[in-house]
């Protein structure tokens, strides 16, 4: 059976995005975890934070589409440093360096980084590789507050400042 991508189904992700004590959340299309192929949408309300991460294995790399809402990327190197920060939006001009539109963007393995809702109700495609499994300690950012950090609010306030 065709699941079929549209507003309702925004609405609905969306809904429990704002109900989630995270305030986020994923419609997975892939049947479990252990699928070697993961699409999902993922819905994130402002002020959820994911900790700066990175894929070590080289076929964990990420692409993301934007299909309602702006999402904020923020790249980092080793140490910490912001590399990069973009504006990513379904259809509004602006946020790149390139000074073209960004819609989504294809994140190699290997980079840190890190993506914010700027706007209620954002909601982004996304596929990459499986199976799922979860962070290790090399592919957290040690200089990042983890989720749940006391500090991870404050943390999240300035990468999205980084942006306005």
């Amino acid at each position: 059976m065709i699941c079929w991508i549209d507003t309702a189904l925004l609405d609905e992700v969306s809904a429990e995005a704002r109900h989630s004590l995270r305030g986020r959340k994923n419609r997975n299309f892939h049947g479990d975890d252990a699928q070697p192929g993961h699409r999902l949408l993922n819905a994130i309300e402002p002020g959820s934070y994911i900790m700066p991460h990175r894929h070590l294995d080289p076929n964990k790399g990420e692409t993301m589409v934007v299909l309602r809402g702006t999402l904020g990327l923020v790249s980092f190197d080793d140490a910490g440093k912001v590399i990069e920060t973009a504006r990513v939006s379904h259809g509004v001009p602006g946020g790149n360096p390139r000074g073209s539109t960004p819609l989504g963007m294809d994140i190699p393995s290997g980079i840190w980084h890190t993506v914010f809702a700027l706007e209620p109700g954002t909601v982004f495609l996304e596929a990459k590789a499986g199976p799922y499994l979860p962070l290790t300690a090399e592919e957290k950012a040690p200089w990042a507050p983890a989720e749940g950090d006391p500090a991870a609010p404050a943390y999240l306030t300035g990468l999205v400042r980084l942006l306005a």
